[in-house]
């Protein structure tokens, strides 16, 4: 965020600018010029003295409209190509300070609860605007942009159909599109906007990110981490309806109008003057509309093109018919134009060597022709190109210019993080492409270094190949389109060796990709190696996919991704895609395609549908067996997760199937694989959810003296088995003991992971019921309510371990006295899971069954029966009636019947009762009170990663 607006030092500033521009006109000009109007208005030598000063704004809204139409029409005359801000925005700022005049405003207001309409004061801009290209030209079209943003709201910059003698090719790049918007967006902010929201629009995912991140920034209610298309839709219905804040979205290089479907930024129904620029080199139908102005943006006019290269080149440019010459020779491109411009300054030659030097690279036509281009424009392209990366190669680093471009070319044009291009495998790379007698003459080997890309990086810059911002954090290397395009298609003139140094560059752009990606994602940097490993595959096609080899383990991270941050629907969609290619690419039976089909199976049980993943997983296990073999690590993946969720679904024999998995593991991966200790922990925690806590205490205590001797007390295993074995303590009658464990575990953890680390938040959550399971029930709502905050920030509202805070507060709460309330926050908490789970996830029907228990003890006895008796339909229709919540809600369901004074089973869910007495003559004993909160189960327990899973 910027600086608190001062609304009333904005309105003066722009007041003094148009001021200026009109030529000053003294106070008594324009007290006489506001007697002139009909009727006439009022303006004194000193009121127009204390506006000028900022000691105040004009009362009167017409006199304060007036002026600025006054002064915009004088600065007009004077300066035709004068742009001056927008009638909206002089209206929202003098509305602004007119209520800082009046002492209404002009402070951020304070703590605001969720409801409460939303008002920007500071301003907020998300995205990174690109930096305004050198000697940056102001045109034409861009005065036409000014004055289309202010009358339609949503402007569309499109290429210009450019005619040929046979087609119009669409597609064209290269024009200054998004350096327009982005001067367009740098003013706006300038003159206040209050949000700026700077979209790189290449794909769905992300104008959905960066509307999620404006939601967030905006604090706007129902805003989720966890579910960030609902947080999209929240600041698209803020953008339609917020009353105090002049807001602008620049969707910046639109591929596909499709992305932009319930993502429109309503400009025209802004009650606040919002505006929408989009950039894009498509002319779809889709793009158009009532509300929407299309302006096509073409090359640069001879007049524009002789004034940039008179301001770039200076005293090179002193023959200005040399210079029209060469705009001319290069089709007044924008792009090639300060290719040009750059190679010229940095070899230090005239125009006319220059132009002597080109034309020996126009002759032939070097590349076939495409769409993406005007095929003249192609190969100017294409021949500045080569004559700049000629140059830049021989600069120091000496040879490193080339292959580095040639990486960058094959990522994101939107954004490459520069750790990237300076992770181990790009190094690697680098280094085996760098002449032997390049950096150091006489010194031997030299080893390419992060300073030396750094190095290179500037030289590209310099040389107009790239943009280079340090500043840009994950995004510091931009790349034109038509750059790397003109880059790769350099190696496909090369038969011999392009081919190779393709795959090449696909591996070691997949492998760095892999290496910087992050175990927790706390920022944009998961999302925007996403969307570089999309324009990996684009750009690569099938050097992804080696018969051999597989699919590379980026793809695989990708989608895995989306599943962890929550992006349920997005991962399911990705696990189909990542399948459906590994078939095409790689057959049905290939490993990597077993693998892809393991998680869109797993992908059913993290959704909350465990019988769908265990019919999903029991089928892939079964072409595993036939297609790889028993004791092949992704067969034994699979294997391990059938089991996980028989379990889960209340299978007797979960223990018995695990210690046969067990022998498996220690037969086939050793007894010390990090797989095979995994699965030791989780039969003692399945021995402890059987009833036996006593012997899965000694068992993790015979664990973890295993595990301290041999990994060490800081190892994960050794966190993970003091966490299970504090907990099967808390099982076995030992609550005090399980919550001192619990707090001594919690300091480890604390100093080995950090604070915010996820397996932390579920420690606290243990240690808090422990505590009120040993009495303490304030002190565990406590715990609890101070652990949610921190959940919220970490993990967001929708993640399923917030959701089972907030289960658990309630919970303690009502253990604590406040039936009423914990019923309350259980029926909000019921709204959620409902929305985010699904109504037969088993968090769901656990929250329906504890809402009904504190619904009867805060006195509305038949209200829980009634409730009981719905769940209870719902269970054995979902579960069973052999599942021990099914039988649970059964015993719970005959207590609030008796309670209700219903004498017989006839009353509500006297049916379901009859169906129960029939069927379970032979019911286990009752289970614990299913009011004492669940823990929230430590990762371990779930579905290990597959990618662990297949290690040899």
């Amino acid at each position: 965020m910027g600086e608190p607006l001062d609304a009333t030092g904005v309105w003066t500033a722009a007041l003094r600018v148009l001021w200026e521009a009109a030529g000053k006109p003294t106070g008594a000009a324009v007290k006489r010029q506001a007697a002139a109007q009909v009727p006439p208005l009022k303006v004194t030598s000193q009121s127009w003295s204390d506006w000028l000063a900022g000691k105040n704004v004009p009362v009167d809204p017409k006199i304060a409209a007036w002026l600025v139409v006054f002064l915009r029409g004088r600065a007009q005359q004077r300066t035709s190509a004068f742009v001056p801000e927008t009638d909206a925005w002089w209206r929202q700022v003098w509305k602004r300070a007119r209520e800082e005049r009046q002492n209404k405003g002009g402070r951020p207001p304070g703590a605001r609860s969720f409801g409460t309409p939303v008002v920007v004061w500071e301003q907020i801009r998300v995205g990174v605007v690109p930096r305004a290209a050198d000697c940056f030209q102001t045109r034409a079209v861009g005065a036409g942009l000014e004055r289309a943003a202010e009358r339609d709201g949503t402007v569309v910059l499109a290429h210009t159909e450019v005619q040929e003698s046979t087609r119009v090719l669409a597609g064209m790049g290269g024009v200054g599109k998004t350096q327009l918007a982005a001067a367009y967006a740098r003013r706006a902010w300038q003159q206040g906007v209050g949000v700026l929201v700077w979209v790189n629009a290449a794909t769905r995912e992300g104008i959905i990110s960066a509307y999620a991140d404006t939601a967030s920034r905006l604090g706007l209610p129902s805003t989720d981490r966890d579910d960030p298309e609902a947080a999209a839709r929240e600041f698209v219905s803020w953008a339609e309806t917020t009353t105090d804040c002049w807001w602008l979205v620049v969707l910046d290089d639109v591929h596909s109008p499709g992305d932009l479907t319930g993502l429109w930024p309503p400009a025209a129904a802004s009650a606040a003057g919002g505006q929408v620029v989009v950039t894009t080199r498509l002319r779809h139908a889709a793009l158009q509309g009532t509300d929407r102005h299309t302006i096509t943006v073409g090359t640069y006019s001879p007049a524009e093109a002789h004034s940039y290269l008179h301001t770039k080149l200076g005293p090179s440019a002193a023959e200005p018919a040399q210079a029209d010459a060469l705009a001319a020779e290069l089709g007044y491109l924008p792009l090639a134009l300060s290719q040009a411009a750059s190679y010229i300054l940095n070899a230090d030659i005239t125009v006319p060597v220059y132009r002597e030097r080109l034309a020996a690279h126009l002759l032939p036509r070097l590349l076939p022709e495409r769409a993406d281009l005007p095929d003249d424009h192609q190969r100017i392209v294409s021949a500045t190109w080569e004559l700049s990366i000629g140059q830049a190669d021989r600069a120091e680093p000496v040879g490193l210019a080339r292959p580095l471009l040639q990486v960058a070319s094959v990522l994101d044009p939107g954004g490459i993080p520069q750790a990237v291009l300076t992770s181990p495998s790009a190094l690697d790379y680098l280094t085996g492409l760098l002449p032997d007698s390049g950096h150091s003459p006489g010194a031997g080997f030299v080893r390419v270094s992060e300073e030396m890309v750094d190095g290179a990086l500037r030289v590209l810059h310099r040389h107009s190949l790239i943009d280079h911002d340090r500043t840009s954090i994950n995004r510091e290397v931009r790349v034109h389109q038509l750059i790397q395009r003109a880059t790769r298609e350099n190696l496909a003139t090369q038969p011999e060796t392009g081919p190779e140094l393709l795959a090449a560059l696909a591996d070691t752009a997949a492998d760095a990709l892999l290496a910087v990606w992050p175990q927790t994602e706390h920022d944009d940097l998961g999302q925007i190696l996403r969307a570089n490993t999309t324009a990996l595959a684009q750009a690569t096609g099938t050097a992804l996919w080696d018969p051999d080899a597989g699919g590379r383990p980026v793809l695989f991270r990708t989608a895995e991704s989306l599943e962890e941050i929550g992006q349920i629907s997005a991962a399911r969609d990705a696990y189909t895609i990542l399948h459906t290619s590994a078939v095409r690419h790689l057959g049905a039976d290939h490993p990597d395609t077993l693998k892809a089909r393991y998680y869109l199976a797993a992908w059913h049980g993290t959704a909350g549908d465990a019988p769908a993943a265990i019919a999903a997983l029991k089928e892939l296990l079964d072409d595993q067996l036939r297609v790889l073999g028993p004791d092949h690590p992704i067969t034994l993946t699979t294997h391990h997760d059938l089991v996980f969720y028989r379990g889960r679904m209340g299978d007797a024999s979960v223990v018995s199937m695990t210690e046969q998995l067990l022998a498996d593991l220690q037969r086939v991966l050793g007894p010390n694989h990090p797989n095979t200790l995994t699965l030791r922990i989780n039969l003692a925690s399945w021995r402890g959810h059987a009833g036996d806590a006593t012997g899965a205490v000694s068992a993790l205590e015979e664990l973890l003296a295993d595990f301290q001797r041999v990994l060490g007390p800081d190892n994960p295993h050794t966190l993970r088995t003091r966490h299970e074995l504090a907990f099967c303590r808390g099982r076995a009658g030992d609550a005090a003991g399980a919550g001192a464990a619990f707090a001594e575990l919690l300091v480890d953890q604390l100093r080995v992971l950090g604070p915010d680390h996820p397996n932390n938040l579920i420690t606290r959550n243990n240690l808090a019921l422990w505590q009120g399971v040993a009495g303490d029930a304030a002190g565990a709502a406590a715990a609890l309510a101070e652990l949610l905050a921190d959940q919220l920030r970490v993990l967001g509202p929708h993640h399923p371990n917030t959701l089972s805070t907030r289960h658990n507060l309630a919970n303690w709460r009502g253990e604590a006295g406040d039936a009423a309330g914990a019923a309350a926050a259980l029926a909000e908490l019921l709204a959620d899971q409902l929305r985010v789970l699904g109504p037969h996830h088993p968090n769901t029907l656990s929250t329906r069954h504890n809402l009904a228990l504190w619904q009867g003890k805060a006195g509305n006895a038949a209200g829980a029966a009634a409730a009981l008796a719905e769940l209870l339909a719902d269970q054995l229709r979902v579960l069973g009636p052999a599942r021990p919540e099914t039988l649970q809600t059964f015993r719970d369901l005959g207590d609030w019947l008796q309670r209700a004074a219903l004498e017989s089973c006839q009353g509500p869910g006297g049916d379901v009762l009859e169906t129960l007495e029939n069927g379970t003559a032979d019911a286990p004993p009752e289970t614990p009170d299913q009011t004492v909160p669940k823990p929230v189960p430590q990762p371990g327990v779930e579905p290990r990663n597959p990618a662990a899973g297949v290690s040899e």
